[in-house]
């Protein structure tokens, strides 16, 4: 059985460790976007949360004023047609949105989708929801960074936006002249 140790390879300068995780990235199964439409919050983790936490917090603030930022049919081309279900990719988004708001590790970001009630509640979740293992963040990320989907997210985010009146078109003012 081969060691674990990362020993540099004499013909490619990469080390056994990098071409383990290549082989297992390889022989991952394909992923496939059954698109969620509308998720509503369950009615138990909404009254739960609601509970536990009467002023809110920025987790609840993100699904209650951004819920529809995105849905997964947003995501549809970043993935096969076939293979097994993967997890939403407009949850993953939200994680990663709540992720950045909240300072948060991947593995503290997954912790808290396990959890926390807030991130069920943001994320329309079970409260027996056992969430994902925190490599499914890098992973979708890195399907972030192909192409110019991040850009195009990004504008889609920003249109959903200024739809709803969170975010206005900001208009140019004539420029004060000086005073003397």
């Amino acid at each position: 059985m081969p060691s674990t140790r990362p020993t540099r390879s004499t013909t490619s300068g990469r080390t056994y460790l990098d071409l383990q995780n290549l082989a297992r990235k390889q022989s991952r199964p394909l992923l496939s976007v059954r698109p969620r439409r509308g998720e509503q919050i369950p009615s138990l983790t909404a009254r739960v949360a609601r509970a536990s936490n009467p002023g809110g917090t920025t987790a609840m603030w993100v699904r209650d004023r951004l819920d529809g930022l995105w849905c997964d049919e947003d995501f549809v081309g970043w993935y096969p047609r076939d293979g097994r279900p993967g997890l939403s990719p407009a949850q993953l988004a939200t994680v990663c949105v709540l992720q950045f708001l909240l300072d948060l590790s991947d593995r503290q970001a997954a912790e808290a989708v396990r959890c926390r009630i807030d991130f069920k509640y943001a994320l329309a979740m079970e409260l027996d929801d056992p969430g994902f293992h925190h490599s499914v963040l890098s992973d979708f990320r890195e399907r972030l960074t192909r192409d110019d989907r991040a850009d195009r997210l990004l504008d889609l985010a920003l249109d959903r936006l200024k739809q709803s009146g969170l975010v206005r078109e900001r208009t140019r003012s004539a420029p004060i002249p000086p005073t003397s």
